[in-house]
Formats: C-alpha cells, sequence, structure tokens
C-alpha cells in the first residue's frame, strides 16, 4: 500500500509540472535590437506567455507583427491600456536605457516586476530611485545580460568561489565589436545608442556594464574604493556625440580590475581574464577555458560544462524568480548587484569627462 501512494504523489508532482501555468509578460518597447532575440525564443519555450507589447511607433509595431508573425491584437501603444487588457505579471523592457527608470516605477505602481535589458538605468541617482520603488511595491527588477548565460563565467566564478586561484588580484574584461553601426543594428536602434541623453555615453554604458557586473559579483557586491576611466572617439564621423572606446580601472582593497569596452574591436568579443595569487582562469566566449594553477608547468584548455536550468537563460531565469522557486541574491542579474554598477558607470563617466579619479562614497542602505 505504501509504494501505491509513492507512486500516486510522485504522479501528481509529474502533473503539477506538467500543468504549470506560464508567467504571463508583455513586451514594453521595441527599440531595443536584442527584443528580436527573445521573440525567436518566444515560440520555443513554455515557461513564459507573451500577452502584450507596447510601442508608441505604430510602424516599428507593424515591422515587428509582420517579421515575427505576431497579431495585431497583441499591440497597444499606452502602457496603462495594455496592463488593464492583458494583466501581465511581468514587463520585459525593451526600451532605451535613458528609458528604463520611468517604465520600472510605472511597472512598481501596478505591482508588476521586471526584467530590463543592460545596463539598469543611466545614473547612480535613477538606481536608487529604482531601489527605493522595488522595495516599496515589493517587485523584482533585473538585469539582462548576455554574459549571464555563458557557462565560462560560472566555471571561472566558481573556481574563484573555491579558492582554486588564491587570493583575488586581478580581473581584465574585455567587451564590444567593430561598433553598432558597422555590425548593421536597426535605425531605431541605432538612434538612442549614439545619443548620450539615451544611452550615458556611448561604448562606456554599452559595453562597459559587462565588466562591472560580472566584477561585482566576483567581488560578492563590493563597491570599489576609486573609479578612473579614459574615454575617446576614435570614429568622430560616425559617432560625433559619444565615446566608442573606453578603459575603466576600478581598484579595490586588495585587488584591481580593468574593464576595456570598445566600438572598435576588429571582431566582437566577450571575455574576461581572472588572476589569483596562484593562478589565473580566462574565459573565451560563452563556453571556452583556458587555466593554470600553481604547480602546472604550462595553462590548460577546456570547455565549461553547461548551465542547468534555470540558470542557463532569461527565461528559465524570470519565471524561475517570479514563480519562488530562486531568489536573484546578489547574483548578477539582481537589483543590489546592479545598483553598484551603476555607482560604478556613473563615476566613470564623471572620471572620463573630468580626468580624474573618483573615490567612491558608501552607498545608502
Amino acid at each position: 500500500m505504501r509504494q501505491v501512494w509513492v507512486y500516486f504523489i510522485f504522479a501528481v508532482m509529474g502533473l503539477s509540472h506538467c500543468f504549470a501555468q506560464p508567467i504571463r509578460v508583455a513586451i514594453v518597447g521595441l527599440e531595443h535590437g536584442h527584443v528580436a532575440g527573445f521573440l525567436k525564443q518566444f515560440p520555443n519555450q513554455q515557461e513564459v506567455q507573451l500577452v502584450g507589447i507596447v510601442d508608441a511607433d505604430t510602424n516599428l509595431s507593424h515591422r515587428y507583427a509582420q517579421q515575427f508573425h505576431l497579431d495585431s491584437s497583441l499591440f497597444y501603444t499606452q502602457l496603462d491600456a495594455m496592463i488593464a487588457a492583458c494583466h501581465p505579471q511581468a514587463l520585459l523592457v525593451y526600451t532605451s536605457v535613458g528609458e528604463h527608470r520611468r517604465v520600472i516605477e510605472a511597472a512598481a505602481q501596478h505591482g508588476l516586476s521586471v526584467m530590463v535589458e543592460k545596463p539598469l538605468t543611466m545614473s547612480l541617482e535613477d538606481a536608487l530611485a529604482i531601489r527605493r520603488a522595488a522595495r516599496e511595491h515589493h517587485i523584482q527588477v533585473l538585469v539582462n545580460y548576455e554574459t549571464t548565460w555563458y557557462a565560462s563565467n560560472r566555471a571561472a566564478y566558481d573556481e574563484v568561489a573555491k579558492g582554486a586561484l588564491g587570493d583575488l588580484r586581478r580581473v581584465v574584461v574585455h567587451d564590444g565589436h567593430e561598433g553598432p553601426k558597422e555590425i548593421g543594428v536597426p535605425p531605431e536602434f541605432l538612434k538612442w545608442l549614439e545619443d548620450p541623453d539615451q544611452n550615458g555615453d556611448g561604448a562606456l554604458y554599452d559595453f562597459g556594464c559587462y565588466g562591472a557586473d560580472l566584477v561585482t559579483w566576483l567581488m560578492h557586491g563590493e563597491s570599489p574604493l576609486s573609479v578612473t576611466a579614459v574615454t575617446q572617439t576614435d570614429k568622430p564621423q560616425i559617432y560625433p556625440q559619444v565615446a566608442d572606446e573606453a578603459t575603466i580601472t576600478l581598484r579595490y582593497p586588495k585587488a584591481q580590475a580593468v574593464l576595456m569596452a570598445s566600438w572598435n574591436w576588429p571582431f566582437g568579443r566577450k571575455d574576461m581574464e581572472v588572476y589569483g595569487a596562484t593562478g589565473y582562469f580566462i574565459t573565451v566566449g560563452p563556453d571556452k577555458l583556458r587555466v593554470r594553477t600553481k604547480g602546472q608547468d604550462q595553462e590548460s584548455a577546456g570547455t565549461a560544462p553547461p548551465l542547468a536550468p534555470p540558470n542557463d537563460g532569461s527565461l528559465h531565469y524570470l519565471a524561475a524568480v517570479l514563480n519562488g522557486s530562486l531568489q536573484p541574491d546578489g547574483d548578477l542579474t539582481s537589483l543590489e548587484t546592479n545598483v553598484v554598477v551603476m555607482q560604478i558607470l556613473d563615476a566613470a563617466r564623471q572620471s572620463a569627462r573630468e580626468g580624474r579619479t573618483i573615490k567612491l562614497a558608501p552607498l545608502p542602505k
């Protein structure tokens, strides 16, 4: 009889999993080109259900409807109207970075959690305002980076955490590509990428945020003591208003980090070098590794094991957070991590403008 009950319990568990309701999500904004990646994923997953799309540009909405064979009933021009009609549980924000705070604060008023494309926002002031709204209305605010879902980065973090490299001494992060115009981003995307009022300062924000996020994660949320940044525009005929080259140096009590963000790489790249007192770990793209530790005559190369759900992609992760099975506690997507990221980027922008090192004050709790 006991065996029958065990089989029954497992059967119920299996059925409850099969009939779990997907998370109802809506897209806000279509001017961020990464939205196409979500719409490509959408038909091949069961974690989320797309219930609405908001964009004031009806021509842009029509283009996406045709490209991805979306029903016209999904589209709205006003956020409040979409929320009233579609009742989403979360918003996926694909606006310009300059619009993030406005959209997140509006979502908070409706009690809706949010996942935005990187970076979180434009300034530390905005980041702290977002944190206040999230706390007051008890919502999740998550930040999506491509590199969060790289198995190589998780492998590097795990090696540091278990002490395989000794005390952390230096991190060097390279991120970027040939330039947004050069790689052919859509015109609505390019328009705000090269606008300092909507994207901070070109490559400094667009790609500096990746390294700031990874280093803050490796440093367990610790803010650096100081930030020094140098930016320049090597292609003023293409990007007259923003920097296309940036180098950010972060100083910690016993470590340094160098973030190299560029719209001038000969090829797209996202890789990281982590140096400890007794070894190093170098990531190359999503899953390739180069490692050497004390006692080894030469480095070894390999491939990181695949990430397991729900940590293998933004939709798996979002669903797990919203259904309560995962807490974003100091990880790459978490609001607390990304407030520190904005502290770094804001200081880097100030440092580059003023030509001096910026010493950081402790963040308000």
